[in-house]
């Protein structure tokens, strides 16, 4: 039976979920989405999965959250391994590479996957990313500048970019 190691996170008032499988890290949640998110989200990708909450199990992921939020990190170490299909895959690849501090459009990623007119399909693989912040999803914005959308809301959208020093303009 798979076991689904999982502890949360506080970023200021914001509380994120992180679980992993084997050592990986295959779900971060937002702070909007709570415990049952990854319940769900386990049911569907791990079906039959025990969950066991272990702040120790998950404490060296923790640490790099920890590091990532105090600027002393921009590139996560942490193994990961995101489920969903094959086209969310080539889009949360693409994500990766948008470095720290930057941003991209929904559009620059359609076209880095090879799909430029598919930038709402795009769009919709974003905002199914399971792993928030590591696979930076917060980095993309709208073409005409803007937040765009956000899965954990626009505020963390907000919070993510401050951190890392991204502004848009108004």
């Amino acid at each position: 039976m798979t076991s689904i190691y999982w502890a949360e996170f506080k970023y200021k008032q914001d509380c994120y979920q992180l679980a992993a499988v084997d050592g990986k890290v295959c779900y971060i949640g937002g702070p909007e989405e709570g415990y049952e998110a990854l319940e769900k989200w386990a049911a569907r990708y791990v079906p039959g999965a025990v969950m066991i909450e272990s702040p120790e199990q998950m404490q060296p992921f923790i640490n790099e959250f920890e590091d990532y939020f105090s600027g002393q990190k921009r590139i996560f170490d942490m193994p990961i391994e995101p489920k969903g299909t094959d086209f969310q895959q080539e889009v949360w690849q693409a994500l990766l590479e948008i470095p720290y501090g930057e941003t991209r459009t929904y559009a620059d990623i359609a076209a880095r996957v090879g799909r430029p007119k598919a930038f709402r399909a795009v769009g919709t693989a974003i905002g199914a990313n399971p792993l928030l912040v590591v696979v930076p999803c917060h980095r993309v914005i709208a073409k005409d500048g803007g937040l765009g959308g956000f899965s954990a809301g626009l505020d963390v959208k907000r919070a993510l970019h401050a951190v890392e020093g991204i502004s848009l303009r108004a």
